[in-house]
């Protein structure tokens, strides 16, 4: 398929379509709204259900194989931050605080924009590999990394006093819900295996892509509302929430191929890598980081990156990863 045939088909896809239904019924000042307890359970639903499975495809991994990925995904996690971090005050032209605020949300990685990714290579006919949410939980320490940045900075400063102490950044980070639920279900999916997991799949796996459908209802919903602050922060937050994707994503591409993962991995990687957080990285960089302006850091990831990547992101980069392979 071509670039062409790719953004059409993946406009066209259930999730996308969703989400622009989402975003439509803002704007039309619709009624329509999910309870908050309901989008936490649907949301704890999707990232135990991804690292579940990927437990029990663990289990049968090869650790030959899935060291380079991990460690290729741990130099994106220590990379990523820094540019950020870079671009926020050198570019950007932000503070301490809300440069670093930046540089959380985009080392961490968007669980949705990841799931569509998944769906988006199976779709391509280029399933990726099964450990990928391994890969997603090593990612995930980006926010920390993110956040010793902040603290180093502030001491440079001389405002030290306004950080979190290391250790109580690393225990929040650790607390957090996305890496407890990660954690927990690639260690329950190793543990049960594919024969245990046969007896949870109708829930876990048959059912997931449907659920998937309703959180991505709701985010069009979130990301409508934020149209406001969209307007009022400037281009080059606008550039940054676009071209960031771009540069992160060509690079976990290329990163992906030289791990020897095939195509579809390679592209999943460069999509996560592309993503910014936009549900778990905000609570941490709240608890570390309260200074920091969330309009900024909200607004880039899921009123800018987020929409880009659901809409034009995800089919342009598998167009650059079959580039890359071909070559």
């Amino acid at each position: 398929m071509d670039a062409a045939s790719l953004l059409v088909a993946n406009l066209l896809s259930p999730v996308v379509l969703a989400f622009l239904v989402g975003m439509a019924a803002t704007l039309l000042r619709s009624e329509l709204e999910f309870p908050q307890p309901v989008l936490n359970a649907i949301s704890i639903y999707l990232v135990f259900a991804i690292a579940l499975k990927g437990g029990t495809e663990l289990a049968a991994a090869d650790f030959a194989v899935i060291w380079k990925p991990v460690l290729v995904s741990a130099a994106l996690a220590l990379l990523i931050p820094v540019l950020v971090y870079a671009a926020g005050r050198r570019v950007l032209r932000l503070g301490v605080a809300d440069a670093a605020g930046l540089a959380a949300l985009y080392g961490s990685v968007s669980s949705v924009t990841f799931l569509a990714a998944l769906t988006f290579a199976a779709k391509a006919g280029t399933p990726a590999e099964p450990f990928m949410p391994v890969l997603v939980s090593v990612m995930e320490w980006g926010i920390l990394v993110a956040l010793f940045i902040a603290r180093w900075a502030m001491r440079r400063e001389s405002a030290a006093g306004a950080a979190m102490p290391i250790g109580e950044i690393v225990v929040d980070t650790l607390r957090g819900r996305s890496v407890v639920l990660m954690l927990g279900g690639l260690a329950m999916g190793y543990v049960i295996g594919e024969e245990g997991f046969a007896s949870v799949k109708l829930v876990f796996e048959d059912a997931f892509r449907g659920i998937l459908v309703l959180f991505l209802l709701e985010m069009g919903m979130v990301a409508a509302r934020q149209l406001k602050s969209f307007w009022q922060a400037g281009p080059r937050l606008l550039v940054f929430g676009v071209l960031g994707p771009v540069v992160h994503g060509c690079i976990g591409v290329w990163l992906g191929q030289l791990a020897g993962l095939s195509q579809g991995g390679a592209f999943v990687l460069g999509a996560m890598a592309g993503s910014a957080s936009y549900i778990d990285a905000p609570a941490a960089v709240r608890a570390a980081l309260p200074q920091a302006n969330p309009s900024i850091y909200l607004t880039s990831s899921l009123g800018i990156t987020f929409p880009y990547n659901l809409l034009f992101g995800i089919p342009l980069l598998y167009a650059f990863s079959g580039w890359l392979f071909a070559a």
